[in-house]
């Protein structure tokens, strides 16, 4: 179950202030108090949170980051404010929701464990309009845990005890509400023997004649550096090395290297009898292969959370197969740069730059295409640049204004986009594997019930 937890407000934006306290820093306590507990207690359970400290982000940030990692529960963690004439705790879903939906079940089952703790007066369970409970593609709950400008309420959220309750509550019920199951009890561990023949020796000297490894060892021992001298044949020669410790892990080691050289051993080394690392090979998944799904159902997919979605899933398909590329990874690619083709970012729909190419951030709105095709083509090629070092195949002219510009053959995997493609990245490739898997998801229950109609003709 992979849980997006968004404290309100940060950085900027302070939310509610009342009574010598800010809603942001209210939020923020009781959000990390739930993933602690969450990831501390149950299995099966990723939490990502909007922010994890005192930072700025737009609520279009926030409900993109979701959607793109594919997250199951959206949890938006408030303080309410009514210039001190209310007091107490509610919660919302979209308003755009019936009292079946699975939505609303959740916030019945969260709703009931929150007040068994938070000793604030029960306000209900409503629902509204806000952005988070409308542009997130999963179920969404956001809580208002007291009124920040009523003395009776703030005097609870200062207590940091308070605070841990309240966390308590919301991992009660989502536990509850997604059946979570506890992690079991793990046993303390015996410490592990130290295998012999794996240690990273430091050797403060190596010599032929034993009377000047003593002078070393003793020189050392003034020093408090304990060490002992060993002998090792090489090629018929017998040599006396110092050994002033031997560990298990490098990082030791090299600490105790460091003492050495302090110590004016500027010869000593370090010994390991580990053997060789073997390189692996790079772990990920293809850009050039086969594309999976249906143009429909990547179409029918962009739409179940835009429902103003261009019809582009034909172009990625036909394109992505003539240039051997995913085209349905390339088509989720552009559902992470373009938010499900709202262009909130810099990028503007006129322009059908669908893969964000040239626009570096900043303002900077990258290049323009003439048509939807055109756009989709362009992206497929910067793909087929970072992936092949092959010529580009003669059947469509050149469309990427920055094929150049890549280093041939650089990415091969879209793992390997981290840092290059989105920067800094380092979840890039990741967003849009998320949103892959969400795709063939929603392709197998549609097939699913194509399948059920047949057999029940």
């Amino acid at each position: 179950m992979k849980l997006y937890l968004d404290p309100g407000h940060g950085g900027t934006d302070p939310g509610a202030q009342g009574n010598g306290i800010r809603e942001k820093d209210i939020a923020l306590d009781i959000a990390k108090n739930i993933k602690n507990i969450l990831l501390a207690g149950y299995q099966n359970i990723e939490v990502r949170m909007s922010r994890e400290n005192d930072t700025t982000k737009s609520l279009s940030q926030r409900t993109s980051e979701a959607n793109s990692w594919g997250a199951d529960f959206y949890l938006s963690i408030h303080c309410n404010a009514a210039n001190g004439a209310a007091r107490g705790y509610e919660d919302f879903i979209h308003n755009s929701l019936g009292s079946t939906s699975q939505t609303a079940s959740y916030q019945n089952i969260i709703h009931a464990e929150v007040t068994k703790l938070n000793k604030l007066i029960d306000r209900g369970k409503k629902k509204a309009d806000f952005h988070v409970l409308r542009e997130s593609a999963m179920p969404a709950l956001l809580t208002e845990n007291g009124f920040i400008d009523n003395s009776a309420d703030a005097a609870l959220m200062k207590d940091p005890l308070w605070r841990q309750r309240v966390a308590q509550g919301h991992v009660n019920g989502i536990a509850k509400a997604f059946s979570l199951k506890a992690k079991p009890a793990v046993p303390p561990q015996p410490p592990k023997p130290v295998d012999p023949s794996n240690l990273y020796r430091v050797i403060a000297g190596s010599f032929t004649n034993r009377k000047n490894a003593e002078e070393r060892s003793a020189a050392l021992k003034n020093k408090s550096i304990e060490t002992v001298i060993a002998t090792a044949e090489i090629s018929g020669t017998v040599w006396y090395r110092v050994q002033a410790g031997a560990f298990s892990t490098k990082e030791n080691a090299e600490k105790q290297l460091e003492t050495v050289k302090k110590a004016g051993i500027t010869d000593a080394y370090i010994q390991s009898d580990a053997p060789p690392a073997v390189p692996s090979e790079p772990k990920g998944y293809s850009i050039l292969g086969v594309t999976h799904l249906s143009p429909e159902h990547m179409n029918q997919y962009a739409k179940q959370v835009n429902p103003n979605a261009a019809n582009l899933g034909s172009f990625y398909s036909a394109i992505g197969e003539y240039y051997g590329i995913r085209g349905d990874i390339a088509f989720a690619q552009a559902m992470h740069e373009t938010n499900f083709l709202r262009f909130t970012g810099d990028v503007k729909p006129g322009q059908n730059n669908y893969a964000g190419i040239g626009a570096t951030g900043n303002g900077a709105a990258g290049a323009s295409f003439s048509t939807q095709e055109e756009g989709v083509l362009a992206h497929i090629q910067h793909l087929y640049a970072y992936a092949s070092t092959q010529p580009l195949p003669p059947k469509y002219p050149l469309a990427d204004p920055r094929f150049s510009l890549v280093k041939r053959g650089s990415a091969k995997l879209w793992q390997e986009l981290n840092g290059k493609w989105g920067v800094p990245g380092t979840n890039y490739a990741e967003s849009i594997l998320n949103i892959y898997k969400n795709m063939v998801r929603f392709s197998d229950q549609k097939l699913e019930a194509v399948l059920k109609d047949v057999e029940g003709s």
